[in-house]
């Protein structure tokens, strides 16, 4: 969005009269980028609706609290990342690396929305496997190929740290993939 269009949506946004046909194109425009990055976080279609859903009921409630420090997508991405670590966080840890790859794959193999290869599900099985936080990090750099600046005032994370994040998630995707051979 040019940072004109955004100047004139946030300003509708904030305005009670043009709030909801607003919203509801925000809505629109931004719920399958959404989708997407929370997908690859979570993994289950299902899980993945519920939180953009969650992302954008968070966000309808909290509009007049936007300040516009950030754009306004920044603002919808970190809602959907703590929706996503608020929801990772809750889930029962696996007993081990081997178990969370064990998890995955049955996730993934039973849902009719999975449509990746054998490597596809090799690769969602080791990035299950990591720490949330790398997770994240990893699926924004990787699938989302967002910058460790950008990423760096959405998460509110040092540029340094995530480029660490990213190169520990890396090798321990590397050592899954070796440790399959």
């Amino acid at each position: 969005m040019k940072q004109g269009q955004e100047a004139m949506m946030v300003e509708r946004l904030l305005n009670a009269q043009t709030r909801e046909e607003t919203f509801n194109l925000l809505v629109l425009r931004e719920s399958g980028r959404i989708y997407n990055m929370v997908r690859k976080m979570v993994l289950n279609h299902d899980d993945a609706d519920d939180i953009v859903q969650n992302t954008f009921m968070k966000a309808w409630m909290a509009l007049d609290t936007f300040r516009g420090d950030s754009k306004l997508t920044t603002w919808l991405h970190r809602i959907a990342i703590n929706e996503c670590l608020s929801f990772l966080s809750k889930q029962h840890p696996a007993d081990s690396l081997d178990d969370a790859a064990s998890e995955v794959a049955l996730q993934l193999e039973g849902d009719p929305y999975f449509d990746g290869d054998e490597t596809e599900l090799q690769l969602q099985q080791a990035i299950a496997s990591l720490p949330d936080k790398q997770r994240v990090v990893f699926n924004l750099k990787y699938f989302e190929e967002m910058k460790y600046e950008d990423m760096s005032n959405l998460l509110g994370t040092s540029v340094g740290a995530l480029k660490t994040s990213y190169h520990l998630a890396v090798k321990k995707i590397q050592d899954f993939f070796t440790a399959l051979d």
